[in-house]
């Protein structure tokens, strides 16, 4: 006898697929401009209190240690409810938690500052909110130089309140389409367990141990993610309390990265696939590009410039670093998109970047110390450079010989 299939045909008119992208987009975009100023105010304001190393760092320690805790729970939770309820939840969360974050930032001085700002950061990583690159990276940072100097940090938290609540409006009169049989409707006959997303974590953790090629793209970006975050944490302190040139340079140097990574972004989509093809050489070439990018910006800070000097040059190098790193990134990704069974791969994916992120809180606390007791913070990004190309260069050979070792 056979069975009738039910029809899992969603209807969808041209205009309301129209107004649903661009509610997203305009959605994603204010939340993604607002957070990312927010993040870039919040950076210079611990900076002007602290005056410590660690102040663009902080996030960089949160994040991670919170996607490792809840790396299974919020994928159980997003498995099992439907995506607006959970990011009506976790938009609901972050707006209070930004309202007792305002009301509560004053109350603290100097570096006790960093209770709120913990407490925030905290619940802000829960959050599954998404962010937009490209534009709002590029305006993030000249925007928010500009206005922390207009309107202070206070301004800062208003502005990311209201942002935050404007993209919830537009999420709220989105309408999430779902077919009749999906994991949502029948969540009460086959509940997804703690148990069945260990064991999907863990087979992927099997998957991944049998890929030499992944455990090579491991070992190289773990150390990488590692160095980098003297990069992430270092130019603000180096220019702002080593070589006093204030803010603007700062946020040059920001948007010069954000362009880069735009820029490469643009040239991956513009350039014909081509697969597999010469794969070694467009992992290791930006690997290399990016090991000097980091030696050439030590070397920029340990030379006498004016501030105007090492704003221009600065985001030279920057943006040919974010260029680099963003091919790789892409690259990489796309490998794995045409490697990994489907079935696998956002647990392969998930994984990946929380091992690759898991170092970066041991990094910002090592690098914090480093800065904080040297007047030279150019020369740490020259050893640091000098280190990953030496590091760089150890690999070469495993790596080459990995990609041929899993060629057809």
């Amino acid at each position: 006898m056979a069975i009738k299939q039910p029809d899992l045909t969603i209807n969808i008119s041209n205009h309301q697929s129209s107004l649903q992208i661009f509610k997203a987009a305009a959605s994603n975009f204010i939340s993604s401009l607002s957070g990312k100023m927010f993040t870039f105010g919040l950076g210079l304001m611990l900076l002007d209190e602290t005056h410590s190393a660690i102040s663009f760092g902080i996030n960089m320690i949160i994040s991670p240690i919170v996607g490792l805790l809840c790396l299974v729970p919020i994928g159980n939770l997003i498995d099992t409810y439907p995506h607006k309820t959970v990011l009506t939840g976790s938009l609901t969360a972050r707006t209070l938690a930004l309202i007792l974050f305002a009301a509560s930032i004053n109350l603290f001085t100097a570096t006790a500052k960093l209770i709120p700002i913990v407490l925030f950061l905290i619940i802000d990583a829960i959050s599954t909110t998404q962010s937009a690159i490209s534009l709002s990276s590029i305006l993030s940072p000249a925007l928010g130089v500009g206005l922390y100097s207009l309107v202070g940090f206070s301004g800062f938290v208003i502005l990311e309140i209201v942002a935050t609540l404007a993209s919830f409006g537009i999420m709220l009169t989105m309408k999430f389409h779902y077919h009749a049989t999906n994991q949502f409707a029948n969540s009460q006959h086959a509940p997804v367990t703690s148990h069945s997303q260990f064991a999907k974590f863990h087979s992927g953790l099997n998957y991944m141990r049998s890929r030499t090629m992944i455990k090579i793209t491991i070992l190289l970006s773990v150390i990488l993610n590692f160095l980098y975050t003297a990069v992430t944490i270092g130019i603000p302190y180096i220019l702002k309390d080593q070589l006093h040139t204030g803010n603007g340079p700062i946020g040059v140097l920001e948007t010069g990265s954000a362009i880069g990574m735009l820029l490469g972004s643009l040239l991956l989509t513009l350039l014909p696939p081509t697969g597999q093809k010469r794969l070694f050489l467009k992992l290791i070439i930006p690997v290399l590009i990016l090991d000097s990018q980091i030696l050439l910006l030590g070397v920029l800070f340990m030379t006498s410039q004016s501030p105007t000097g090492y704003a221009l040059l600065g985001s030279f190098i920057m943006g040919i670093l974010a260029f680099a790193l963003v091919i790789l990134n892409i690259t990489f990704q796309v490998y794995l998109q045409q490697t990994v069974p489907t079935k696998l791969l956002d647990r392969v994916v998930a994984t990946l970047t929380t091992v690759n992120s898991s170092i970066m809180p041991i990094g910002t606390l090592m690098f914090t110390l480093i800065f904080q007791s040297t007047t030279h913070g150019g020369l740490v990004l020259i050893i640091n450079g000098i280190l990953l190309l030496g590091y760089t260069l150890l690999l070469l050979r495993p790596l080459n010989q990995a990609i041929h070792s899993e060629q057809p």
